[in-house]
């Protein structure tokens, strides 16, 4: 549309969602096939916005303060980006 924004053909499951986007929402992406999610697979709440859900426990550790210990969880989310990880303490 513009040298700031884009409008972009969307498949019929996203016909929610509006169809011109700011360049600054737009990032890069370079087709990996291993990374593509079926739309079917994605969730989305009422405001369209991405759920995610933990899918894994990869590590666990015990994080030491002065006087506590806390213990943590390494997360597998599955995540608009592909595989992203975070530490959480496990009663989160």
């Amino acid at each position: 549309m513009g040298t700031l924004a884009y409008q972009l053909e969307l498949p019929e499951q996203l016909s929610r969602v509006h169809s011109t986007f700011h360049v600054s929402n737009l990032k890069k992406c370079f087709v990996d096939e291993p990374l593509a999610i079926p739309l079917d697979e994605i969730q989305i709440d009422d405001k369209l916005n991405f759920i995610e859900e933990p899918v894994e426990i990869m590590d666990r550790e015990v994080k030491r303060l002065k006087q506590r210990h806390i213990p943590i969880v390494k997360i597998r989310w599955n995540s608009r980006r592909g595989s992203e990880f975070t530490w959480e303490r496990k009663d989160k």
